[in-house]
């Protein structure tokens, strides 16, 4: 006879209890540790979306797929993956803290200006529901490395700039590269700011990037975002993986 012992999926431990009968027939099982976010359990689901082929969502939005693509690939209901993806809003970043997380604290400022010394900025356009609903990602990479530093999503105004901006002072740029729009040259010191498309090319191949990677950005296609905050989060998970490295 082998026994096996029953491992609780959250933590691993093995003090599990029973506690009772699933309406199915199922035997339904407890995890003991206090610090377990698992209640109850049970062994083999029914349900093929409540075992580890939710951690393939995540993946394929990062990969060209959509809401319907995924349910269809997984066998799982499309409110399954949107709730799958709306979970991971809390562990998106809008600023590169790993960069700055780098940086010696006592020396902070100096090593600031090593690391960023000029910026490019940019804006993309997308929409949500349909094109008159328009969505803008503003972000900022640094010139040398091509590392993106912060980003921000809404519309083409000043205010959404303004945002982005806030958010950069921590680098200490010092020279901004961008294209001609307004906002820049408005809300930038003719010092600090330099239009043309020669020093903004890094920031144009992300672009083209994202639109590749990303099924919802591609310029033809019928497929594109429904609700503002998936559009959000699948363009900031992006971002945090192949450029934060976070997620």
């Amino acid at each position: 006879m082998i026994l096996k012992p029953i491992l609780c999926p959250t933590c691993g431990t093995t003090a599990i209890i029973k506690a009772g009968i699933t309406g199915n027939g199922k035997q339904r099982y407890k995890c003991t540790n206090n610090d377990c976010t698992t209640i109850t359990f049970i062994l083999d689901y029914t349900y093929i979306g409540r075992l580890e082929i939710k951690e393939k969502v995540v993946e394929m939005a990062l990969n060209g797929s959509g809401i319907r693509d995924t349910a269809r690939v997984l066998k799982i209901s499309t409110s399954t993956v949107i709730s799958e993806l709306k979970k991971t809003a809390s562990t998106i970043e809008i600023v590169n803290t790993s960069l700055l997380s780098t940086l010696n604290a006592e020396s902070v400022e100096v090593q600031i200006k090593k690391v960023v010394e000029e910026s490019e900025m940019d804006e993309m356009w997308s929409y949500v529901g349909k094109k008159s609903k328009q969505r803008w990602l503003w972000h900022a990479i640094d010139h040398a490395s091509g590392q993106v530093l912060a980003y921000a999503f809404g519309n083409r105004t000043d205010s959404v700039f303004l945002q982005l901006k806030n958010l950069l002072k921590p680098f200490g740029i010092k020279k901004f590269f961008t294209d001609d729009w307004g906002a820049y040259t408005r809300h930038l010191t003719h010092e600090e700011h330099e239009i043309g498309k020669r020093n903004t090319q890094r920031i144009e191949r992300k672009h083209l990037t994202l639109r590749t990677r990303i099924k919802r950005l591609a310029r033809k296609t019928i497929c594109f975002s429904k609700m503002e905050l998936l559009h959000d989060i699948v363009i900031g998970l992006f971002i945090n993986r192949y450029e934060f490295g976070t997620i």
